[in-house]
């Protein structure tokens, strides 16, 4: 191993920092929703556009898997994020010895899926609690590891699709 590369900064930590921070923020704000807004019940920020909510998510993202029992859509999603999460763990663990915009969008998708994970595993539904609506069309209520997930898919496709310099030879 060459002296650059013993001496080169391993970012792996940063990357689950980031992480950490997802879910700790998450988790306050799931927390904060809780004991300050009664479920089924809004707050307008920004009439027509921006509402606080207070919903409880038992299915998939949008209504998805709606005729598929609960219980069975619950148990479900939860391998599904345990997969999820042991997988960005590895990309992270692979790719996040150098700092990129990669790394940073695995960090937050890894703490946006640890974050609905949690919920899922303890309260048995995630909690929902931003809408938004643009003119006719509203997203369903999602919450801040929905965003963070949407977020880091976000940047890797910018990776995917930013010109990549010429590797030498």
């Amino acid at each position: 191993m060459s002296s650059t590369t013993s001496s080169q900064r391993d970012f792996r930590p940063y990357l689950l920092l980031i992480a950490a921070i997802v879910i700790v923020l998450d988790r306050l704000s799931k927390m904060w929703i809780d004991k300050h807004l009664e479920r089924g019940h809004t707050i307008t920020v920004i009439p027509g556009f921006f509402t606080i909510s207070h919903v409880f998510n038992y299915g998939a993202a949008m209504g998805l898997l709606a005729s598929v029992p609960p219980d069975m859509v619950r148990k479900g999603l939860i391998a599904f994020s345990i997969i999820a999460v042991l997988v960005v763990l590895l990309m992270i663990w692979r790719l996040g010895r150098v700092f990129s915009l990669t790394g940073v969008a695995l960090g937050l998708i890894l703490g946006g899926a640890v974050g609905n994970l949690y919920d899922r595993v303890k309260l048995h539904y995630v909690v929902d609690f931003l809408w938004v609506q643009i003119v006719h069309y509203h997203w369903p209520d999602f919450n801040l590891a929905d965003s963070c997930i949407v977020i880091g898919a976000c940047l890797l496709l910018l990776e995917i699709f930013r010109a990549q310099p010429a590797e030498a030879e």
